[in-house]
């Protein structure tokens, strides 16, 4: 009887501390963690994509509506005097780039507009940065206010004079280029775009430092 009982036991024993459970924990706590942060990237990417869609289309609809007043309400070189001077409308039409520059060649900055635009709006597909979707929405808003006026103004197609109305503290743009609200985002857009840049930040969000370069490379891949 003590011959055959214990031998079981001990059998029993040894073949007991093979256990497995958790090795086959550490893959599934890993699986669970790469669904987990792929939908995380996938959500934060999705609201600034939005945020440079609304903003660009914000900036679009208040250039069109300033540009369409100005047209019905002040006559082309006529001066309003506003602010005691300060500001001034001044109704001009631009066949240039922003702020009257570089004018008669306006096919070849609607050509440069269209790529501009076509250009943000894949690069938007990307976007996780709130910074770049501000700065890509002003600026594709504001290309896109300036491209509607060279389509389908006078003289023609893509050759379009840009309503221009903003002169600061001297009518006709004697202190400063006559301007408007697509050029103001533009230029805005740019600013922003330069701050970020010099900061390091990417589209993704992630900085690339010198000290981050390290962590960031196989982010960004």
């Amino acid at each position: 009887m003590r011959r055959v009982t214990p031998a079981p036991r001990l059998r029993s024993g040894r073949r007991s501390p093979a256990r497995r459970p958790p090795d086959r924990g550490a893959p599934l706590s890993e699986a669970s963690e790469t669904p987990d942060s792929a939908v995380a990237g996938a959500a934060g990417r999705r609201p600034r994509t939005r945020l440079l869609l609304l903003l660009a289309l914000a900036v679009l609809a208040v250039d069109l509506a300033t540009k369409l007043l100005v047209v019905a309400t002040v006559e082309r070189g006529e001066d309003i005097r506003l602010l005691g001077g300060a500001l001034y409308l001044t109704h001009t039409r631009n066949t240039g780039a922003a702020f009257s520059f570089a004018e008669g060649f306006t096919i070849v900055f609607t050509l440069i507009a269209v790529a501009v635009a076509v250009v943000i709006v894949r690069t938007a597909r990307r976007l996780r940065s709130t910074g770049w979707a501000v700065s890509l929405g002003l600026v594709l808003g504001g290309a896109l206010g300036n491209l509607v006026d060279r389509v389908f103004r006078e003289p023609g197609f893509l050759r379009g004079g840009v309503v221009d109305f903003v002169s600061v503290f001297a009518p006709d743009g004697e202190v400063y280029p006559v301007f408007n609200v697509a050029d103001s985002a533009i230029v805005c857009g740019g600013v922003l775009g330069v701050v970020l840049a010099l900061r390091g930040i990417e589209f993704d969000g992630t900085r690339s430092t010198g000290r981050d370069a390290g962590d960031d490379a196989p982010a960004r891949g």
